[in-house]
């Protein structure tokens, strides 16, 4: 074996460049920019992804829509009947995390993705047509089963596109599209709630019937527009891909052909900075996910009609939009993730306080709008941590399924929060938005300390074990380091 020499200072920045190789030396094909191969990378692959993911977010949340338009009259469900079947969806997901990843593993994400996609929209077509309680239950449940699958897939398969460096804005760009969700999901619903009476059907039926069939559709044609990975793909030139796969694997494990391997599965349980990432999302999930579920149902409480409510849920998430792809650009260009996540859940914080402490519509309106705000960016931010610096791909793959599967048990506790008879206050549901929001400064703190002596410790040493052909031996490897 090989060894490496200890990085220097000025090697690094904040302990991240030492794992950046750079390809300067390697031979370059007459005609390749890097620059602009990443940047037709982007227009490749990231709208699909993105228009997935949207439609992902659109068919969870927009029964938070539905309720303030009949949904719980129309079946006969009470306040808590309807909580019951939002926990279901996210147990559903919960249990079929892990095991959706590990399939895309061992398959290829031309046929998963779009397979995924085309089985939630039927489930959230039928959402539309169910008539009873128990039909609600079934459908939610399966489409948490069927949706479980996308996001950590998505995470893993730009893990094996981009270089360390380069996935936490595509990362975070593609998850704005759940801000992106609400904002059309409230223009939506203001729409097609209008369709009250068509074909007998009540304007919430409509909201999922459409709203899932355009799932269906677009899933259809992603089998066209989703690729493999880089040694495949046929929009990419011999060249092209021969540069690509060498960029890559001077970066990362993205090139080596790593089976399934169980020992690797055990890695990603056994390591405590898989365990705290999953908990950074934790403690993000509950705030992300009743505020996505709940907000017209807040909303209409402080007074104002379904109509008003379905369109004042969209300014909210317009800029959190925003603010997650600005705190994405800043993360990127400045390679820090840590301190604007404490930045961005501090609004957040500031936001349930405002909703806690002060009654008028108007305070709270702006309450609503600053937790938005900093909830949406945090998560994007740590969703993407793993993906930079868990490695290897069986290892990563494990960790970012971990990582959604045990942060959605949050959400499960999420949605017996917000009960009707706490309305308009909900101070049950703001109290436990906040405490979680405050956790997540103590995980991303501990997080942070633990990942820079880490950084510190590989610094200290002289030397290392490598491999002789210059292959990433995981994160496990000497000169590996985690960003910050």
């Amino acid at each position: 074996m090989a060894s490496v020499k200890k990085p220097s200072n000025s090697d690094s920045d904040s302990g991240t460049r030492a794992a950046e190789p750079k390809i300067a030396n390697e031979h370059v094909p007459e005609g390749i920019n890097e620059r602009a191969l990443v940047r037709k990378l982007d227009l490749t692959l990231l709208p699909a992804l993105t228009l997935l993911y949207l439609l992902s977010f659109l068919d969870r949340s927009n029964v938070g829509n539905a309720r303030i338009e009949g949904l719980t009259t129309d079946i006969h469900m009470s306040g808590d009947e309807y909580l019951t079947g939002l926990t279901l969806y996210f147990i559903g997901y919960v249990l079929f995390e892990v095991p959706c990843n590990l399939v895309l593993k061992v398959w290829t994400p031309k046929l998963w993705l779009p397979t995924l996609t085309f089985a939630w929209g039927v489930v959230a077509t039928l959402m539309g047509v169910t008539q009873s309680k128990a039909g609600f239950y079934v459908v939610r449940f399966f489409l948490g089963v069927t949706e479980s699958g996308l996001f950590p897939g998505i995470v893993f398969y730009l893990s094996m596109w981009y270089k360390r460096n380069e996935r936490q804005f595509r990362v975070a760009l593609f998850f704005s599209a759940a801000s992106l969700a609400g904002a059309f999901g409230g223009i939506l619903a203001f729409g097609i709630a209008k369709m009250r009476g068509v074909g007998g059907y009540n304007g919430w039926r409509w909201i999922f019937i459409l709203e899932g069939l355009l799932t269906i559709v677009v899933s259809a044609a992603s089998y066209f527009f989703i690729h493999n990975y880089p040694d495949t793909a046929k929009f990419l030139s011999d060249d092209e891909r021969e540069y690509i796969q060498n960029r890559l694997k001077l970066d990362s494990d993205a090139t080596q052909h790593e089976k399934l391997d169980w020992a690797n599965v055990k890695k990603a349980f056994t390591d405590v900075k898989c365990w705290l990432y999953a908990l950074g999302f934790h403690s993000l999930s509950l705030p992300l996910y009743t505020l996505s579920l709940f907000l017209p149902s807040i909303i209409k409480s402080l007074g104002y009609t379904s109509a008003t409510a379905q369109l004042m849920s969209i300014p909210p998430y317009a800029i959190a939009f925003c603010l997650t792809v600005t705190l994405a650009i800043l993360s990127e260009k400045y390679r820090i993730r840590a301190p604007l996540i404490f930045a961005s859940s501090s609004l957040a914080i500031l936001g349930y306080i405002l909703l806690l402490s002060d009654p008028r519509p108007g305070v709270s309106y702006v309450g609503i709008i600053f937790a938005a705000s900093g909830i949406y960016p945090s998560v994007a931010l740590v969703l993407s941590w793993p993906a930079n610096n868990v490695s290897g791909q069986t290892k990563r793959a494990v960790a970012n399924a971990m990582q959604i599967s045990i942060g959605n048990l949050g959400a499960v506790l999420g949605t017996q929060l917000y009960r009707t008879e706490t309305a308009p206050r909900y101070f049950l549901g703001h109290s436990f938005a906040l405490a979680y929001m405050v956790a997540n400064l103590a995980v991303v703190t501990t997080l942070y300390l633990v990942l820079k002596r880490e950084n510190a410790r590989r610094d200290a040493k002289e030397s290392g074990d490598v491999d002789p052909e210059g292959r990433w031996l995981g994160d496990e490897d000497p000169r590996w380091r985690f960003h910050l």
